[in-house]
């Protein structure tokens, strides 16, 4: 038993009268992952690699309050930590989040996402051992602010991701996830499908990106849940979040025939609950596909300005659709890149992808799961 336990922080408002865990030799780790939500589930990995590796050590995470909400519970997870954004902007919050990480006594930062807001994170901390990666996935401040650097051969985020650990010796095996099933947001997923009558099996779809290059059109997905309906008698539910979302999903609604369902707006959590209840996940480069990926539901990722050798679904046993591969030199062009390679992605070429995943009915047992 690990003498810790999982406590949520929202800096800057850390209790006054906290203080430090009693050092008893075992590493004091933080990770400095902050954003997004995609990154940050395929940065679980290396958090559950290293409790494997260090059972007693106090594991630490300092994020955006989106992913928090997953964050947050994690069986492996001793501290998490929650930054608001733009917190560099202030020198006040700079002050506070400084005096709270320094009370933590870290002696090691793990920094994946090695960007200046990562990187800052990790100084302010006062860790002697500060580990990100060299170029190119090193960038700005985060080159200088980390002292350590590391080259990554796997092209994969979490393959990446696990060498970095190659720095504390530490040998990883099969990349795990472990995301914890929250009872009261199961609770809402189950009433979703009962009521929506789709306990016979369903397909997600989630017509949503945080990029318009990313953006498969709403059209395309209503055609694939009618095809999905009509030729394999298997429904679909529209998952979504925000206005926009919104107007889309019920675009597909109204070309799919009458064999698609609309979702109710849902957290995170409840978002994973619905996910581990489906067949098969059906969407772009974005949060919820990693997410489908990590509670064991089979994806069919499509993929336009990113490639899918480093941010494609993890794993064998997913399946990605790309008409052609619309290179950009920064992360910056992509993200302001128009959806022309998207477009090109058929329903048809999408909906064989679908068939050949829907001969599985669910992922390889997680390794080491318990």
């Amino acid at each position: 038993m690990r003498p810790h336990r999982n406590l949520l922080v929202r800096l800057p408002d850390f209790p006054a009268n906290w203080t430090a865990m009693p050092l008893d030799g075992s590493p004091r780790i933080l990770i400095t992952r902050t954003s997004a939500v995609g990154d940050c589930i395929l940065t679980l990995p290396m958090l559950c690699a290293l409790r494997k590796h260090y059972p007693r050590a106090m594991l630490a995470w300092v994020t955006e309050p989106g992913p928090a909400q997953l964050l947050g519970e994690h069986p492996d997870l001793d501290q998490l930590l929650v930054v608001s954004k733009g917190w560099l902007k202030s020198l006040t919050r700079i002050k506070e989040i400084r005096k709270t990480l320094q009370e933590l006594q870290i002696d090691t930062v793990l920094d994946p996402q090695s960007l200046t807001k990562s990187a800052a994170l990790g100084w302010l901390s006062g860790a002697t051992r500060r580990i990100g990666f060299a170029r190119p996935r090193g960038r700005e401040l985060a080159l200088w602010l980390n002292r350590e650097h590391h080259l990554p051969a796997a092209p994969h985020i979490v393959d990446a991701q696990l060498e970095l650990l190659q720095q504390l010796n530490i040998k990883t095996g099969a990349a795990r996830f472990r995301l914890p099933a929250w009872p009261e947001a199961e609770s809402v997923a189950e009433q979703f499908v009962r009521r929506s009558h789709l306990g016979g099996g369903f397909v997600v779809l989630n017509p949503g990106a945080g990029w318009e290059s990313r953006v498969w059109p709403a059209e395309s997905y209503g055609r694939l849940a009618r095809m999905l309906g009509e030729q394999l008698n298997l429904p679909s539910a529209v998952v979504w979040s925000g206005s926009d979302e919104r107007s889309a999903a019920d675009r597909i609604q109204e070309k799919s025939g009458g064999h698609a369902v609309l979702a109710p707006p849902t957290t995170l959590r409840e978002l994973a609950g619905i996910l581990r209840r489906a067949r098969l996940f059906v969407g772009s480069d974005t949060g919820p596909l990693h997410l489908a990926g990590a509670v064991g539901t089979r994806c069919v990722g499509l993929y336009g300005t990113t490639h899918p050798d480093a941010s494609g679904p993890y794993g064998d046993h997913h399946q990605v659709v790309q008409a052609y591969f619309q290179k950009y030199q920064t992360s910056r062009e992509r993200r302001r890149a128009t959806n022309d390679a998207m477009q090109a992605i058929s329903p048809e070429t999408v909906f064989q992808a679908c068939q050949d995943q829907l001969q599985f009915n669910t992922l390889p047992a997680e390794p080491n799961a318990a």
